[in-house]
C-alpha cells in the first residue's frame, strides 16, 4: 500500500540529516504500535535517522523493526524520577547530536532527559504541566479517539488532518532465523498453534486456555505457550492438561516470543502485548477480547479473527477495567474454547486456500 497518498504530508527539508529520537510508551504492545510513528518519520524526513529510546525488555524487537536506525537501552525505574540516571541519559542523547525528539508518553519523566540534553525540538501533548520540557507543545489531545491516533499525530505537522489510515507496525523476521529457532528448541515443521495467554490485568486473560490447548493437541497440532516469567505458572497448568503435544516455550528474553509468534500457524492471545507481536510480524492472529474495545486496542495491521462473546449484551462491556467487578467475567468465561478452536481451524484452512 502506498501510504504517500495516505497520509497526505509531502518530504520536508531534504538537507536536514539530524537524527530524531521517538521516546514511546514501554509497555510491549504500545511499543510496537510505535512502529507507525517511525514510519511517519520516516516519510516526513527519510534523510533524518530514527532512534528509539528502549527498555531491555523491548529492546530485542527494535532489530525486526525496519526504518529504526537504533535503539537506545536504558532502563529507569517506574516509581521515581531518578535523578542520576537522567541526566547520564541527557548525557548519552547530547553525544548523538539529535536535531528533533518525540515524547509520546504524557509524563514528566519521560521528557526530562531530552529537556537536559537541549535537544532543540522536542514534540509532546501537554500533560503534568511539561511548560520548558516540551518545547513544541501539542493541544486537542483528548479529541483524538484512538491511541495510535495521540501517538502518530505527532509525527505529523502541527495541525494536520489525520489520515484515513495509518501505516500499520511491521516486525521483519528472516525464515533463517525462525528455522534456526525452531531447530534450537527441538520443533517440528508441522502446523502449530501459539498461545499467548497473558496480559496486564487479570479482566483480559480468556479462562479456557488449558481446554483449548487440549482440543487443539487432540486436533493434530503442536501447541506453544508462549510469555514472560509472569505465565510460567499458567503455562505449567495448560501443558498438563494439554498433553505431550503442548510445549511451554514462556522465558525472559522478548525474542524467543517474537520468534514463536513468526514460527506459528495461527497466534491466538488475549488482547496483549504478543497479540501486537504477532500482528505486526504477518502470523495470522486471533485476538480474544472481554473487557477492551477491538476499535480502541486491537491491532492496526487487522486480525484473522476478533473473538468477543456473543451469548448475551453486558451491560458492563466493555468496561476498560483491570480486574472485573461485575457480571463474575462473563465477558472472557462465555467464551468456549471449541468455539475458539474451531475459529483457528477456518483460519488455517483460509491460509491453505490462498
Amino acid at each position: 500500500m502506498n501510504y504517500d497518498s495516505i497520509l497526505g504530508i509531502e518530504t520536508e527539508d531534504a538537507a536536514d540529516s539530524r537524527p530524531i529520537l521517538v521516546v514511546p510508551y514501554m509497555w510491549i504492545g504500545d511499543f510496537v504500535r510505535g512502529h507507525t510513528v517511525v514510519r511517519v518519520l520516516n516519510q516526513r524526513w527519510p534523510n533524518r535517522p530514527v532512534d528509539l529510546l528502549v527498555t531491555s525488555q523491548c529492546a530485542p524487537l527494535v532489530d525486526y523493526m525496519p526504518g529504526v536506525r537504533s535503539g537506545i537501552v536504558w532502563d529507569l525505574p517506574r516509581g521515581r524520577l531518578a535523578v542520576a540516571r537522567q541526566r547520564a541519559l541527557a548525557a548519552e542523547l547530547r553525544s548523538r547530536g539529535y536535531g528533533t525528539a518525540l515524547v509520546l508518553p504524557r509524563t514528566w519523566k519521560a521528557a526530562i532527559a531530552p529537556a537536559l540534553a537541549g535537544i532543540p525540538e522536542r514534540v509532546g501533548f501537554f500533560g503534568e504541566a511539561r511548560f520548558g520540557l516540551i518545547n513544541k507543545m501539542r493541544w486537542g489531545e483528548k479529541a483524538l479517539p484512538r491511541f495510535i491516533d495521540k501517538n502518530a499525530a505527532l509525527a505529523l505537522p502541527d495541525g494536520a488532518k489525520l489520515p484515513p489510515e495509518w501505516p500499520v507496525p511491521q516486525l521483519r523476521v528472516s525464515a533463517d532465523e525462525v528455522i534456526s529457532w525452531r531447530q534450537a528448541n527441538g520443533l517440528g515443521t508441522g502446523p502449530s498453534i501459539a498461545l499467548g495467554p497473558g496480559s496486564v490485568g487479570a479482566s483480559k486473560r480468556w479462562t479456557y486456555y488449558p481446554e483449548a490447548a487440549r482440543l487443539f493437541a487432540e486436533r493434530g497440532f503442536d501447541v506453544w505457550v508462549v510469555g514472560g516469567p509472569g505465565e510460567k505458572a499458567l503455562a505449567q497448568e495448560i501443558t498438563a492438561v494439554g498433553g505431550a503435544r503442548v510445549r511451554d516455550l514462556t522465558g525472559t528474553d522478548l525474542r524467543n516470543g517474537a520468534l514463536a509468534m513468526a514460527a506459528a500457524s495461527v497466534a491466538v492471545t488475549n488482547d496483549s502485548g504478543l497479540m501486537h507481536i504477532a500482528a505486526a510480524i504477518g502470523t495470522p492472529t486471533m485476538g480474544i477480547f472481554g473487557p477492551t474495545d477491538p476499535y480502541l486496542w486491537a491491532p492496526l495491521n487487522g486480525l484473522a479473527a476478533t473473538v468477543r462473546q456473543t451469548k448475551s449484551k453486558l451491560s458492563c462491556q466493555p468496561c476498560q477495567r483491570t480486574i472485573c467487578t461485575m457480571n463474575d467475567h462473563r465477558c472472557m468465561r462465555d467464551i468456549a474454547a471449541e468455539e475458539v478452536v474451531d475459529i483457528a481451524q477456518r483460519v488455517l484452512a483460509q491460509i491453505s486456500v490462498r
